[in-house]
């Protein structure tokens, strides 16, 4: 085993990487970036080593700059993490050429099956099933245009050196292949240093499932069952599962099976991954491509078989023979894990960059009333700052439970506790999803979001029970507060006795109540029935967690100027509390109107524009691209929503925006 080892590599993969090397006795040094010098990852590992600007171009795609950090330290091996150079068998042949132990496949099976065309092709000369597709490079959008035809739509264009949902695009006729080839190739350029793009044919309603595989350098290799990836937004994995509600023992020890002959096809001596795409219909699978590193969702497949999969990869690096057989390996229950993205999900998931003004996840292990575990990767802290230079994950939030049930119980359980404030963040939508019956019932493909939510995510209405707990945690709060206000001293009359007669207002639903409060305790009369809440919330905090009848519930809380404001999994909704006068009061205030800002071309979010692909004066009909915005290594295509003649053009190619600044304006 090392003593020493260098991450290239930031954010929560790299704090998860210096949790094994501490547990192993292994001393870790880390490079940062401008961005990253307070991070939680630089204050974790033993040593530090500053690498340059922001930008991961300047700093950790720069293999020099990473030797030079080898050398400083004295590590004796790189562990990259996933994405930067993680996949780049340069990378490897160079700290193989320098002495230093690369902590993960060797060059050759990196460029066998790193690069996605080489890979296909490797495949179906192994015997593999692989789609339908053109497997050589295409250089210019008329040819993208022909092959896409010839294959039939709707296709994928692909860039080769891709992953993490960046360089992908579907497109379903021509004009969506004349707009998506150059914006894939813009992508895997900035993102890869790599414009390769190909285009294969697109299975409609598939799933997407992963072998996990592990090799050694003694020629052994195992799989450790798959993951279900299929919940993806813009191709980036959102909701991950091991293992899959779809796959009988049959198919599973099939896909295993190919995915370790694939691996020692190549000598593979890591872990690594092999993607397949499988009909839900009839469990037919095909190979889509693997992935020579780490994936994000691996916590998933460490809680079903209790294999730490960093600890594997650091002994078969150090030259140690693989100590687990397949048939030691089985399925213990079931693990879900949500991505916690910093982005707006009420704003077409854009992504959200700012200050982490309040960062409190729910604890690791059990949760009360919950039936499984929790875990959580994450790699910042409140007080951190998101930045536009990265990836947009938050945090990885993963629990396990004996089955899909309980560890989805429990996923909803620590969602509703998950705290934070700055910025934006998807656990509304998240949240939303685990709770629908046909997610539920496992009936799942990668069309999921894009079925489920075809006009965007914008909330969702609150179920009776959902009204009952927001309800009660109003009138709580309310009687928290009244009751503070009896106590204030130099009273110069006796204090009243507590009013028992409410309505709860909740988004101008009006529901009568009668609240007897005592301390931590409330009786609650709503709509007929009685309730009893009991909780140790104290004003200032944001968590309401207690119980509700004697089950456990929490909302998530804020004060307002009028009224509270409450969130519940999808819902977001503001509570007043009033007297029965107040509410009928209330219910003749007019509503407000809202500003018309149809004419306005606003940025989504802090980014670069890329390019601006309108003039003054020019004819705009609506849909149609305007310009296009970079932020977190993705480009954002911005439309119009209405016809309109440009009046006046703001910003230009180059130009740095703030989230809803006017960057057009029609007439």
């Amino acid at each position: 085993m090392f003593s020493k080892i260098l991450i290239a590599n930031r954010g929560e993969i790299a704090v998860r990487i210096i949790r094994t090397c501490q547990r192993l006795g292994v001393k870790t040094a880390i490079v940062y970036s401008e961005a990253d010098a307070d991070s939680l990852a630089v204050e974790l590992a033993d040593e530090a080593v500053f690498i340059g600007p922001a930008p991961a171009a300047e700093s950790y795609l720069v293999m020099d700059k990473i030797v030079d950090a080898v050398r400083k330290t004295g590590a004796e091996a790189v562990h990259p993490g996933f994405g930067f150079l993680s996949e780049n068998p340069a990378f490897a042949r160079r700290l193989e050429k320098e002495g230093i132990t690369f902590i993960g496949p060797n060059p050759h099976a990196i460029e066998a099956m790193g690069d996605k065309i080489t890979s296909k092709e490797f495949a179906a000369k192994a015997g593999v099933s692989t789609v339908p597709g053109h497997m050589g490079l295409i250089e210019e959008t008329g040819e993208a245009i022909k092959i896409s035809g010839e294959i039939g739509y709707p296709v994928m264009i692909k860039a080769s050196a891709g992953g993490g949902g960046k360089g992908i695009r579907v497109a379903y006729n021509d004009a969506e292949v004349k707009e998506g080839f150059p914006a894939v190739r813009a992508e895997a350029k900035n993102a890869f240093g790599d414009d390769r793009v190909f285009i294969e044919k697109f299975i409609e309603s598939p799933r997407h499932i992963e072998i996990q595989v592990l090799g050694d350098k003694h020629g052994n290799a195992i799989y450790l069952f798959e993951r279900e990836c299929s919940i993806q937004r813009r191709n980036q994995k959102v909701i991950e599962e091991a293992p899959s509600p779809l796959l009988d023992e049959a198919t599973r020890k099939k896909m295993g099976e190919q995915a370790v002959a694939l691996a020692k096809a190549v000598d593979y001596d890591s872990a690594g991954t092999v993607e397949f795409v499988a009909s839900g219909v009839d469990k037919s699978f095909y190979f889509l491509e693997m992935n020579t590193r780490l994936q994000v969702e691996h916590p998933v497949t460490e809680m079903i078989t209790g294999v730490d999969l960093v600890e594997q990869m650091l002994r078969v690096a150090s030259g140690e023979k693989l100590a687990i057989s397949q048939d030691d390996l089985s399925i213990n229950g079931w693990a879900v894990e949500s991505r916690v993205y910093a982005e707006d999900p009420y704003r077409n998931f854009l992504p959200s960059i700012g200050r982490l003004k309040r960062f409190q996840p729910p604890p690791e292990g059990e949760i009360a009333g919950a039936p499984g575990t929790v875990r959580i990767d994450s790699g910042v802290r409140e007080g951190d700052e998101i930045s536009m230079f990265y990836d947009p994950m938050i945090a990885k939030l993963v629990t396990h439970g004996k089955n899909r049930d309980e560890a989805l119980d429990t996923q909803l359980a620590a969602l509703d506790r998950y705290l934070i404030d700055g910025i934006q963040d998807n656990i509304p939508f998240v949240a939303t999803v685990y709770g629908q019956e046909r997610f539920r019932s496992g009936d799942i493909t990668t069309a999921y979001i894009k079925d489920e939510f075809p006009d965007g995510f914008a909330g969702v209405e609150p179920t009776q029970e959902q009204s009952v707990i927001l309800a009660c945690a109003a009138a709580f709060v309310h009687g928290v507060f009244m009751h503070r206000a009896s106590q204030i001293s130099g009273r110069l009359s006796p204090t009243p006795e507590p009013r028992e007669d409410w309505v709860v207002i909740l988004d101008k639903v009006h529901h009568e109540i009668k609240l007897k409060f005592a301390e931590g305790r409330a009786e609650i009369e709503l709509d007929g029935e009685t309730h009893v809440l009991e909780t140790e919330w104290k004003p200032g905090e944001h968590l309401l967690e207690g119980l509700l009848d004697g089950e456990p519930f929490a909302v998530k809380f804020a004060d307002r100027t009028e009224g509270y404001l409450f969130r519940h999994r999808g819902v977001a909704l503001r509570a007043l509390v009033c007297t029965p006068r107040s509410a009928e009061l209330h219910a003749k205030l007019p509503e407000k109107e809202e500003a018309d800002l149809s004419k306005l071309i606003m940025s989504p979010m802090p980014g670069l524009v890329v390019s601006m692909d309108v003039e003054l004066g020019q004819e705009v009909k609506s849909g149609e691209a305007v310009c296009v915005v970079e932020a977190m290594k993705m480009q954002n295509i911005i439309r119009a929503e209405a016809d309109g003649v440009v009046k006046a053009i703001n910003v230009g190619a180059g130009d740095s925006v703030a989230a809803d600044e006017v960057m057009v304006e029609f007439e």
